[in-house]
């Protein structure tokens, strides 16, 4: 099992940034790829963004262009550098080690939260 830690969160006004951090814990040889998820108030989970261990990543259309995932040297820690944020973007925010088709596989973490004002 591999269990995650993200930090980084806070509050920032609309249009501000922020870099999210993920360190994952346990067997962190079993992973491949890393996903960043959130969820707002009153909503369901959803996935934000993700990355291989090739270095492939892809995003949700609602993040594409202002978000951007990279994995640090060591294979346990991912971030996520989050650009011109909207009140939109207001959600606790999770890593997870996901499939191929980036459902988590983990349980969770407690999560980071972020909250952009207008």
């Amino acid at each position: 099992q591999v269990q995650f830690a993200e930090s980084g969160g806070g509050l920032v006004q609309a249009g501000g940034s922020l870099r999210l951090s993920c360190a994952a814990s346990g067997s962190t040889f079993s992973i491949n790829r890393i996903g960043w998820y959130r969820q707002a108030p009153g909503k369901q989970r959803e996935w934000v963004a993700g990355i291989s261990v090739g270095g492939v990543t892809a995003y949700a259309s609602s993040v594409k262009g202002r978000f951007t995932i990279s994995r640090g040297n060591a294979k346990n820690m991912a971030y996520l550098q989050m650009a011109s944020l909207n009140p939109e973007d207001t959600a606790v925010y999770y890593c997870n080690r996901p499939s191929a088709g980036w459902v988590p596989l983990e349980s969770w973490g407690q999560g980071t939260q972020v909250t952009v004002s207008s």
